[in-house]
């Protein structure tokens, strides 16, 4: 399974989704992670909306399989009810 994590520098929520991934990644055989900053890769809120198909109000937005997920708060939930966090 492949997350994508669509976030912005010095944001925290964006760092606690990484370091959740990271555990993901080194727990389990089948997870990979892609953190794409969004300034960096010029994507603006309206752009991520069009992809996920939610409004985009704050970061990170986090997408597994490209099966919209959440937020931060979301991607833990799930990570911690299907994923073995």
């Amino acid at each position: 399974m492949h997350t994508t994590i669509y976030g912005r520098p010095a944001c925290p929520y964006c760092v606690r989704a990484k370091q959740i991934a990271e555990v993901l990644k080194k727990k389990r055989d089948d997870f990979d992670y892609t953190y794409i900053d969004m300034v960096q890769a010029g994507i603006s809120p309206q752009q991520l909306e069009e992809k996920i198909g939610q409004t985009v109000r704050t970061v990170p937005q986090i997408l597994i399989d490209d099966t919209y997920i959440g937020g931060c708060m979301e991607f833990e939930a799930h990570a911690r009810a299907h994923l073995g966090l």
